[in-house]
């Protein structure tokens, strides 16, 4: 099961709205197929994992690990659990159930009922912290919110008095960033602080999809002429004025601003945006603490002091990790 936790990493960034899965198949103790899902709409691990068998006699007599449940319903492809059972697979070992309301159990109970010997929840833990977006996506009906900012050695997290882009960690920490962008849906900052920096909120320090940009402009303010509104990604605009979805790069969605992060991520949700970055400044991230609607927190602590600056949000958590990376440190908190 470990195995298959590794090998579905290489659909990280690749298979949302679709869940990350790895499965092996395994005969006298020997693996001798394997396959990850790679992106949406194509085979699922399972197929891919079965396909790559050259002695497809061997499948009668071999066991298939699989870290979330076998599906069971036509999608963009047909039910994976099916093609276990013409197969005539003995046995299934199962990371997880997948709680997704058209499968949620149906594909363990359909493998059951052809006679399948299925052994399921190996690895709970592990299979659903992988899946930790997908999870929280259809349990809590909201993508799954991380939240990053960098502080000062003396405690800040920008200048009192910024007049242009300000990034304070080292270079290995900034292609970390890249890297984390490539891995989620998307991408939220504020206006304020797109009027201050002008970023491009896309990636490249590494290889990677960029993330759809999402910015908070209530009044609809802000420059047309800013980086945001290039062609590089689809950017949503979150306003109070308007709703236009017809672009293939900006885009408006109109929300009561009454209730803002509710309203905003209802509308995230029903465009199946599984995760979202929040990269805005202390005001815009401290909404999201105060109202306990996050996930997870990535601080950076940077080798570089301030003096006069804007004081970083404050947040109680479970601290996960601390690592360093060059000359920064890098703290990660879970909402427990």
């Amino acid at each position: 099961m470990q195995k298959c936790i590794e090998l579905s990493k290489n659909g990280i960034g690749s298979v949302s709205p679709n869940p990350i899965v790895g499965s092996l198949i395994v005969y006298n103790g020997k693996v001798i197929g394997e396959g990850y899902h790679e992106r949406p709409g194509s085979n699922h691990a399972e197929v891919n994992a079965i396909n790559s068998v050259k002695d497809k006699s061997l499948l009668s007599k071999s066991t298939l690990y699989v870290n979330l449940e076998p599906c069971s319903h036509f999608g963009k492809t047909p039910p994976c659990s099916d093609l276990i059972i013409k197969c005539k697979i003995p046995t299934v070992v199962v990371g997880c159930i997948d709680t997704y309301s058209e499968v949620s159990g149906t594909g363990i109970e359909k493998l059951r009922k052809a006679g399948i010997d299925v052994k399921i929840e190996i690895m709970k833990k592990e299979s659903r912290e992988l899946n930790k977006r997908f999870f929280t996506f259809h349990e809590k009906k909201r993508p799954y919110i991380i939240l990053k900012w960098a502080e000062s050695k003396d405690g800040f997290i920008a200048p009192k008095y910024q007049t242009g882009p300000f990034w304070m960690t080292s270079a290995k920490s900034k292609k970390l960033v890249h890297k984390w962008r490539s891995e989620e849906d998307a991408i939220l900052i504020g206006r304020i602080t797109a009027e201050k920096d002008n970023p491009s909120l896309t990636v490249r320090e590494t290889k990677g999809d960029n993330p759809i940009r999402i910015i908070i402009d209530k009044d609809l303010k802000l420059s047309s002429n800013l980086k945001l509104f290039n062609s590089k990604s689809e950017t949503i605009i979150i306003n109070e004025i308007k709703t236009d979805y017809k672009s293939k790069n900006n885009n408006y969605i109109k929300v009561d601003f009454n209730g803002l992060i509710n309203n905003m991520l209802y509308e995230l949700y029903k465009r199946r945006i599984q995760s979202l970055i929040i990269e805005g400044g202390a005001t815009t991230i401290q909404s999201f603490i105060d109202k306990n609607i996050w996930d997870e927190a990535r601080i950076f602590k940077a080798n570089k002091n301030i003096e006069n600056g804007v004081r970083p949000p404050k947040i109680n958590g479970k601290i996960s990790s601390e690592i360093q990376i060059d000359t920064d440190s890098l703290k990660i908190i879970i909402n427990d």
